[in-house]
């Protein structure tokens, strides 16, 4: 096979606008869902043992499609496989907003699964397009890149609020969201980088390199990664059920609470970037760590709705930075990424989605805020597993980002 040649600085950035558009459609899908699921738990009627269980659909869908995701970017190649997969989560959104008491549970759980087989191997394949960006600008932008997903999800918190406050059914807003959403990856897809480096992935296990499963630094990337994603994901599916079931609250009010996070998510993302290059991954997961450890404290201890959007803003801010740099230390070498970042998003995404549902099943005995509580100890792990994430043959000192 003949070598591409290296892209130039336009195609660069020209790839770089289509990773950040395809990111923003991913978060603007997720978030949506997120955002209407009290009133999804409601039509429903649905207690939150139930709902958590329910949502281990998307958990099962996702976590049986993302380690294979290496194996369909080898096969396919990245724009087949994110078109592919963009189309089966945008079928599946449709199908989990069809929740209505006639439907009942099935229905929606059928949707769900789709959406988390396709949600899942889009994630795995447009990090692998952020992995090949980041090295051909020599600079450490996958928090930047990742800011495309927080700026979709504030989009979708702030729609979903007003959505809920017109009284507009769900299966119509999820509607126009998976079609706004499928044209975007359409056309961000085409504009992806040449990336015969993951070839090497597939002369890799030809000549039976072991699996990056197998891979002692890839695990321990994917343990820190676990520790955040897992508040990420519990605040994704549970702050505004706890805001309501606390405060008694309106959706809307409830859904404000939720932007607010994803409001400080979104500006970590953009901005924090210079002081990642500075000082390095491991100092930025560690500050992440106590941010998010405060702010999950003071979300579900305060008495005061104020102050509960406070911690809100902490939690978003400590949980904005690790999916990001994990994604960035799993691409590291061009010649293992696929695979490397197909296990971290792995080990991420099965905190995110499977932690949730757990909680929930918490929530009903203690109620929302109080079931949070139990991310503190995740974070920790995240904190002290800290060092791993930086670049191999770094033994100390700030990391420059993912280029040296």
């Amino acid at each position: 096979m003949t070598p591409a040649l290296p892209p130039d600085d336009v195609q660069v950035r020209r790839a770089a606008v289509g990773v950040f558009v395809m990111f923003t459609a991913a978060g603007f899908v997720f978030a949506t869902w997120a955002s209407r699921l009290v009133a999804i738990r409601l039509t429903l009627g649905l207690d939150a043992q139930s709902m958590g269980l329910l949502l281990l659909c998307w958990s099962f869908g996702s976590i049986t499609a993302m380690p294979l995701s290496s194996l369909l970017i080898q096969r396919f190649g990245l724009r087949r496989v994110l078109l592919a997969a963009a189309s089966l989560a945008a079928m599946g959104l449709i199908g989990a907003g069809g929740a209505t008491p006639a439907q009942a549970v099935a229905g929606v759980g059928v949707g769900l699964a789709a959406l988390g087989i396709g949600f899942g191997v889009w994630d795995v394949t447009q990090n692998v397009a952020a992995s090949d960006v980041e090295r051909a600008l020599r600079r450490a932008v996958m928090s930047r890149l990742h800011a495309g997903y927080s700026v979709g999800t504030i989009i979708a918190g702030a729609t979903g609020a007003a959505m809920a406050r017109l009284g507009v059914p769900v299966i119509a807003h999820f509607s126009a969201v998976a079609v706004l959403a499928l044209a975007a990856v359409a056309w961000g897809a085409h504009t992806l980088l040449p990336a015969p480096q993951h070839d090497a992935d597939r002369s890799a296990r030809a000549r039976g390199e072991r699996s990056a499963w197998l891979e002692s630094r890839t695990l321990l990337i994917g343990l820190v990664v676990l520790g955040l994603t897992l508040a990420e994901g519990a605040a994704s599916d549970w702050m505004a059920s706890g805001i309501e079931q606390s405060f008694g609250t309106s959706e809307a009010t409830a859904i404000v609470g939720f932007t607010v996070f994803l409001t400080a998510q979104t500006a970590i993302r953009m901005f924090a970037t210079p002081l990642v290059d500075r000082f390095g991954r491991p100092w930025a997961i560690r500050a992440s760590g106590v941010a998010a450890a405060a702010g999950v404290g003071l979300y579900s201890l305060t008495p005061a709705l104020p102050l509960v959007f406070v911690g809100a803003a902490l939690w978003g801010a400590g949980a904005a930075l690790v999916f990001p740099l994990g994604m960035s230390a799993a691409g590291d070498d061009p010649t293992r990424a696929a695979q490397r970042t197909a296990v971290v998003s792995t080990i991420g995404y099965g905190a995110f989605l499977s932690g949730p549902p757990l909680l929930g099943l918490l929530a009903q005995h203690v109620g929302f805020r109080l079931a949070m509580l139990a991310l503190a100890a995740p974070t920790v792990l995240a904190v002290v597993l800290a060092g791993s994430t930086r670049p191999p043959g770094d033994k100390g000192g700030p990391d420059q980002g993912a280029c040296h």
